[in-house]
């Protein structure tokens, strides 16, 4: 019969492009804190800030992160969204290996937007295992962001 700690030892996964070279890479989320780099350039990827996401990026960075992935939906010329922007960074900072940030811009990627019907922006979503399991439209401070992943304390 398995344990309770049965599930804490499975390497639960990242899967993300690296900025520089654009190679797909999988990390393991257990020692995302250690400062990952790119398997293929060496180029160090920064989990302590929101990963950005595109059209084409998206679907796999989601199908491939077995953590909560909260998504900002933004657009550069959004006032609120501009406000709301240090909390997701914040938000990033504090929960490395935990969850993964990201933000998404709804001009540069219209398909991803249009698919997941974002209406106004800012919207966050929560995805666990790729699937949408909450959402918030509006400018919203640190500490709702925090409660809408609902992530355990850490020890």
């Amino acid at each position: 019969m398995p344990t309770a700690n049965a599930a804490d030892t499975t390497t639960r996964r990242i899967t993300l492009p690296c900025t520089a070279c654009g190679k797909w890479n999988r990390l393991d989320a257990a020692r995302a804190a250690n400062g990952p780099k790119c398997g293929a350039c060496g180029t160090p990827i920064a989990l302590d800030h929101p990963v950005l996401l595109t059209d084409e990026s998206f679907d796999r960075v989601l199908g491939g992160t077995d953590l909560p992935v909260l998504v900002d939906f933004y657009a550069d010329w959004c006032g609120p969204c501009k406000m709301m922007a240090p909390a997701v960074e914040a938000l990033a900072r504090g929960s490395v290996g935990r969850a993964l940030i990201a933000k998404l811009d709804t001009d540069a990627s219209p398909r991803v937007a249009s698919r997941f019907q974002i209406r106004g922006i800012p919207t966050s979503i929560v995805f666990r295992n790729g699937n949408e399991s909450k959402r918030q439209t509006g400018a919203v401070p640190l500490q709702t962001l925090t409660a809408m992943l609902d992530l355990p304390r850490e020890p």
